[in-house]
């Protein structure tokens, strides 16, 4: 995933890849012989130890076309390196037992950052992208420069914590965030505020604030990352990706790959309208986010006098909470019903999964309200996707964010990454 030093969001030819679909070959990269392609050949191996979990070297040769010989150099330098570690003999099959290979969790590190509307936070990921550390401030509506400073201060706390040698095997930082965190807060009641960050570069200050390298995308588009990479992203070869948080956004994945658009914000169901404009009516169709976000739930509970943050666990099924989240899942299932039914006949796509900050009880009560409300649509010349649940949960954008330095410093050239074999 070779995102741009320059901070713009990766394009289509620089996203990852995932797993091919169910029924279809397993998504593999391919490796060369030749010589000079000795760091391309060494991400080639990472990635097809990352895909499967772990395996031996005589299967890590047939799935990606390097010889023996060079696997098992190749082998020996990671081994080295410090990135890949051996596991118990595999017995019991015919010939010599096998040593399988796996990712040594130690073997390097990267920071994942997401920047929100109601909290930031700061994740400490792995080489196997799980999560050590995790950090996290919240707020009404961020000020830039408390906020950075904050920031600051946690990620100090995270370089303290590795210590002076493992924090030199740290990649860099990766930085989601909405592309215009100022728009939208007519919605939140916080536009005199909104303005202070216009005209901010999140990626420079970043970087100019920890002095490592600093990879950014737009917030939904690296919870997608996290869900094609760790979630079913190994099962799906294309989705539309949806995460409700303050407001709903989302991803898109095509032929196993983040296809983020010329500007950077393919997916962006939550700028979809949800009615005709009327013509000689000054007033504009309402949008997505403005129905189907967890805004609208919170103001819900607040202007009932109740914590608004119940959203976040069970309570939000529980009596008192339990006839607003009713009330807010009946129009939030209408509406992100039409948007699904919008993309569907544009796309041809076959799933949709949905995932977000709120609780697993919450999701999957709004889930399984979607198929009748998709019902209300006629699905004549169109195929109605499948609607699943993410794998990855609150995590998903910071952790998105944190994949990135990771898989630009170890993974393939993206053109061929995961690149189903023929």
């Amino acid at each position: 995933m070779n995102t741009a030093s320059s901070g713009e969001p990766p394009s289509r030819d620089e996203a990852p890849r995932g797993d091919a679909a169910p029924g279809r070959a397993r998504a593999w990269a391919r490796g060369s012989n030749h010589v000079g392609m000795r760091q391309f050949n060494e991400r080639v191996v990472l990635q097809a130890i990352r895909v499967q979990g772990s395996c031996s070297k005589a299967e890590i040769a047939r799935r990606t076309h390097l010889t023996a010989q060079t696997v098992q150099q190749i082998i020996g330098r990671l081994e080295a390196d410090g990135l890949v570690v051996k596991q118990g003999r595999v017995r019991g099959r015919i010939g010599q037992p096998s040593v399988p290979m796996a990712l040594n969790p130690d073997g390097a590190y990267a920071i994942g950052l997401t920047i929100g509307r109601r909290n930031a936070e700061v994740l400490l990921v792995d080489f196997c992208a799980k999560v050590r550390r995790r950090l996290n401030v919240e707020y009404a509506f961020p000020d830039p420069d408390t906020l950075f400073q904050r920031i600051e201060d946690m990620v100090s706390s995270l370089l303290d914590e590795l210590g002076p040698v493992q924090s030199q095997l740290l990649c860099g930082i990766g930085v989601a965030a909405p592309l215009s965190l100022e728009a939208w807060q007519g919605l939140l009641g916080f536009e005199s505020q909104a303005r202070a960050w216009q005209g901010i570069d999140i990626r420079a200050r970043v970087e100019q604030m920890s002095g490592m390298p600093v990879r950014f995308i737009k917030d939904t588009s690296a919870a997608c990352v996290a869900e094609l990479v760790v979630g079913r992203g190994h099962d799906t070869r294309d989705f539309l990706y949806l995460f409700m948080d303050t407001f709903i956004g989302g991803g898109l994945v095509l032929n196993n790959q983040l296809h983020v658009g010329l500007h950077g914000n393919a997916g962006a169901v939550g700028s979809l309208p949800l009615r005709l404009a009327v013509p000689g009516q000054s007033e504009r169709p309402a949008q997505l986010l403005g129905v189907a976000s967890m805004h609208q739930l919170q103001a819900a509970y607040r202007q009932a006098g109740l914590d608004p943050l119940a959203w976040r666990d069970q309570r939000a099924l529980q009596a008192p909470w339990h006839e607003h989240t009713q009330r807010w899942m009946e129009s939030a299932a209408d509406a992100i019903a039409l948007a699904i039914h919008n993309v569907s006949c544009l796309l041809d796509i076959d799933n949709v999964i949905m995932d977000g900050s709120f609780s697993e009880p919450l999701r999957d009560a709004l889930l399984a309200r979607l198929p009748g409300a998709m019902d209300g649509y006629d699905w004549q010349g169109v195929v109605r996707p499948r609607i699943h649940a993410g794998a990855v949960g609150a995590d998903a954008r910071a952790l998105g964010a944190a994949l990135l330095p990771l898989y630009a410093e170890f993974m393939p050239s993206p053109e061929l990454f995961l690149k189903a074999l023929r």
